[in-house]
């Protein structure tokens, strides 16, 4: 398994090693001690299991008080994956990195506890697989528009399907700090 580190501090790229011979391939998607040992300390306690068509444009989405760090993988197809930096003081508040993840570089990103988190689908479908380390709790959950102009996140896509919920958040300039993880 391969950590890489990215512009955001505690937001990793994750490689794992992949075992494929003429049969198909065999990989670990998860491994407490070793996620451990590279420095993921939380325990994931819910997966969900997205299915997207193309251009649909899901995030940006973070909860309030009952924080979630994720473990985000792509299944089937190709996603660009994006992280925003939402803790109020951190020197990166309002930075974003985004990466491609597919179902052929098995990469998977580990997005810590403060962060929000979106994805957009670049193939025709994509199932995209998320540990969770909290239950999703409907009421506390807040979003960010996916176009924020302060935040610039530069999607590779111009018109995205989103969400009527999604479509409707606000810029991270008009949500009240204390309302922030």
């Amino acid at each position: 398994m391969k950590i890489i580190e990215t512009s955001l501090p505690g937001v990793l790229v994750i490689e794992p090693r992949v075992f494929d011979d003429q049969r198909g391939f065999f990989m670990e998607t998860y491994h407490l001690q070793r996620y451990k040992e590279a420095g993921i300390k939380d325990t994931f306690i819910q997966d969900n299991l997205s299915h997207s068509n193309k251009n649909v444009l899901r995030g940006l989405h973070y909860q309030r008080k009952h924080t979630q760090a994720k473990l985000v993988l792509v299944i089937k197809g190709v996603i660009f994956d994006v992280v925003v930096d939402i803790r109020p003081g951190s020197p990166r508040f309002g930075q974003w990195m985004g990466e491609e993840l597919s179902e052929h570089n098995s990469r998977q990103i580990y997005v810590p506890k403060g962060f929000a988190h979106g994805f957009c689908v670049l193939s025709d479908t994509a199932d995209v697989l998320y540990k969770c380390s909290d239950f999703y709790r409907p009421d506390d959950e807040g979003g960010i528009i996916w176009c924020d102009p302060d935040i610039g996140i530069q999607w590779p896509v111009t018109a995205p399907l989103l969400s009527e919920k999604d479509g409707k958040y606000p810029g991270l300039r008009f949500i009240d700090l204390e309302k922030l993880p």
